[in-house]
């Protein structure tokens, strides 16, 4: 049996080509455009950026339907750029459960929370992109407000 077809095996081919098409369609797409999928993402295109690691964060700003697709398409860019983080996304619906549907939540990844220059370098980037209120949550759930 080859051994991408044993059971309990990940295969690493299918993933990347679902993650290409995935990218694809996520690179022109607009979150008021669509429900079906929860987050359109971008990813960093250019410049070295160090992986993430188990202490990875994200600076979250919560927007509006009315301003989601302007502010997403600078936020797009300026990832696919390298000014950035690793990688953005935005939501193209509520969360089940949210109290105010027509909040949309768009949120920049940073490779680790514990890299304070570099998180501080982030926000500085999308308050100049426009993004006022932003908050910083790492995966560990250290919550920092900016």
């Amino acid at each position: 049996m080859a051994e991408e077809n044993q059971p309990g095996k990940a295969n690493l081919d299918l993933i990347e080509m679902v993650q290409r098409a995935r990218m694809m369609h996520d690179k022109d797409a607009r979150p008021s455009d669509y429900a079906a999928v929860y987050w359109i993402e971008a990813k960093r295109g250019t410049g070295d950026y160090p992986a993430p690691t188990a202490n990875a964060g994200e600076w979250r700003a919560r927007l509006t339907v009315a301003t989601v697709d302007q502010v997403w398409e600078k936020v797009k860019r300026a990832t696919v750029a390298g000014k950035l983080g690793y990688k953005s996304k935005v939501s193209t619906r509520p969360a089940a459960g949210q109290a105010d549907l027509d909040e949309r939540l768009i949120c920049l990844r940073t490779y680790d929370a514990h890299d304070a220059d570099d998180v501080e370098r982030v926000r500085v980037a999308l308050q100049a992109l426009g993004l006022e209120t932003l908050e910083y949550v790492a995966d560990k759930r250290n919550v920092t407000k900016a």
